[in-house]
């Protein structure tokens, strides 16, 4: 088998290049961005002719959400056009594309009778609240008017030893300040990486095991909520973070102290949803997979941290 995998130096796809190597009697294709420009439609279009992948894995994206506000045109094409143009490629070539997406697709208003926070499935109305959201949602809904053989995984808060993410400032602020205020009224699912790599080769090599079939596609392709589980906020997170940072030696001094704010006492130049909580319950039937509690997922990323 052979797989095309975009954004090898993001956080998502520097994981699966570790994890897919496990795949058996299959080959790696991880350009470098110099030759996958995707403000580049024309060079991508080329490049997936020129390799002819039996899969496609997608975790490039642009995804500076307030960026965004002012960068709708660039963010437009690389998380909305883009995605169509490689499942329109791939199809023709009978080929598949595995590709993720966002809870911020999700205008985060989902409730229970009791008002309380209800988590979203994948088949709730989508109504994204800001540029980012919006372009992402698009890119999946130029997948699907393509009609390939495709999986649409929305994962949510991800983060991981590598790159830029919440994780990574929370530790570099433990050891710069004593006190620190964190956003405690927008809910959702820390994921790891790590974890998304592992679950999407798992998945891949479920279809390996089905001998390749386009049954498969037909009877497991569609749209997966894709997140760890159980649910917090982002000052939630962050007390956990200082917490199994401390427990396992990782900060330099005593832990912050963390303190809850709303989010109006830190606005943003883009809306973000207050629920992004997302049910993996269709994950689970389908693949077996259960993800992990989101606590049990940091403890993971931080002992491959000191490894």
């Amino acid at each position: 088998m052979r797989i095309l995998l975009t954004g090898r130096t993001g956080q998502v796809g520097n994981a699966l290049l570790s994890t897919l190597q496990h795949l058996h009697q299959t080959e790696i294709i991880a350009p470098q961005r110099t030759q996958m420009d995707l403000n580049n439609p024309d060079q991508i279009r080329q490049l997936v002719r020129d390799i002819k992948p039996d899969l496609i894995i997608n975790p490039a994206a642009y995804t500076a959400v307030d960026k965004a506000e002012t960068e709708a045109d660039l963010a437009q094409t690389v998380n909305g056009e883009i995605p169509g143009l490689m499942a329109e490629e791939v199809k023709k070539i009978g080929g598949a594309l595995i590709h993720y997406s966002t809870d911020y697709v999700f205008d985060g208003s989902k409730r229970a009778k009791d008002n309380s926070l209800i988590a979203y499935i994948e088949e709730d109305q989508t109504a994204p609240v800001n540029v980012y959201g919006a372009t992402k949602l698009a890119g999946e809904q130029a997948i699907i008017a393509n009609n390939c053989n495709h999986l649409i995984l929305r994962t949510s808060w991800v983060y991981s030893t590598f790159g830029k993410n919440f994780l990574l400032t929370m530790l570099r602020l433990a050891n710069e300040r004593e006190e620190l205020k964190i956003v405690n009224d927008q809910w959702g699912a820390p994921t790891w990486a790590g974890w998304i790599a592992q679950a999407t080769t798992d998945i891949v090599s479920q279809w390996q095991l089905a001998g390749m079939s386009q049954d498969w596609w037909e009877e497991q392709g569609g749209t997966y909520n894709f997140t760890s589980g159980g649910a917090t906020n982002w000052c939630g997170f962050a007390q956990e973070i200082m917490a199994q940072a401390d427990a396992k030696g990782l900060l330099k001094k005593n832990a912050p102290v963390v303190l809850g704010i709303p989010s109006a006492d830190y606005p943003t130049p883009a809306k973000r949803p207050v629920n992004s909580i997302l049910s993996s319950g269709k994950l689970r039937d389908k693949f077996g997979i259960q993800p992990p509690t989101w606590q049990d997922a940091l403890a993971a990323c931080l002992v491959s941290a000191n490894n």
